[in-house]
């Protein structure tokens, strides 16, 4: 275990699932300065939330903050397959700080809150439709897109100035939320799903209701699959 890689990962997957699921509690908790506010500001804030991890980060250990990412560049060979378990174990456990400090920040609010699902919703993700073939199809297309975006922003013909990706990356995540968002709430990152949702089923949250481990498996799985899918996809631009 490469405990540096770790550290990095952690750290930026924790400040990522903080100001991610924190704008999800602002928009869905009862008595929070942004309560209604909608979809727009959701994707907003996850947009801002990643630019600004991979910003934290990135010079660290590049910043993937994501399994089905770093899956997708050990597929490339930009890493080894050696280092990947480093990186994942340093997303989940971010994951799960980062959805703890969450629940902490808006405490008072999840006590007002009577809605198990919205308490749920500051944690996981939920689809709109439940369908597990098509929820998986969603997550598997929304995170082809984020990979191929990655892929495209960093690759050298764009000759992409210092500094400027992590906003571009942020900038795609905010585009996949507004366009591809809708039927599943775009986990697209198999650490900011499972990570928060073990935090769920750990807490002392009162009404909480279940952690709903039956669709855990598509925000996981759906992103893996689609992460290859976009460096294969790409693979055949070069």
């Amino acid at each position: 275990m490469q405990w540096n890689v770790v550290l990095g990962e952690l750290i930026g997957t924790a400040v990522l699932v903080l100001l991610g699921n924190g704008v999800v509690a602002n928009v869905l908790l009862k008595k929070s300065k942004g309560m209604g506010s909608g979809w727009i500001v959701i994707t907003a804030g996850w947009g801002l939330a990643v630019a600004m991890a991979v910003y934290l980060t990135s010079w660290m250990t590049g910043a993937y903050l994501n399994p089905a990412v770093t899956v997708g560049f050990a597929l490339t060979g930009a890493i080894g397959w050696d280092i990947v378990p480093s990186y994942i174990l340093g997303q989940l456990v971010g994951a799960f700080i980062g959805s703890i400090v969450v629940w902490l920040t808006y405490f008072t609010h999840f006590a007002q809150t009577s809605d198990g699902e919205m308490k749920l919703l500051c944690f996981a993700t939920k689809p709109a439709i439940r369908s597990p073939f098509w929820n998986f199809l969603t997550e598997a297309v929304g995170t082809m897109v984020l990979m191929l975006g990655i892929l495209g922003i960093f690759d050298p013909h764009n000759q992409v100035g210092p500094g400027v990706g992590p906003y571009l990356v942020g900038m795609l995540v905010f585009a996949i939320g507004l366009s591809l968002g809708g039927p599943t709430g775009y986990a697209i990152n198999p650490a900011r799903d499972l990570g928060p949702r073990i935090a769920h089923a750990l807490l002392p949250i009162a009404g909480k209701g279940g952690s709903d481990w039956s669709y855990a498996w598509v925000p996981i799985v759906g992103p893996i699959v689609g992460a290859a899918l976009g460096v294969a996809v790409y693979s055949l631009l070069l």
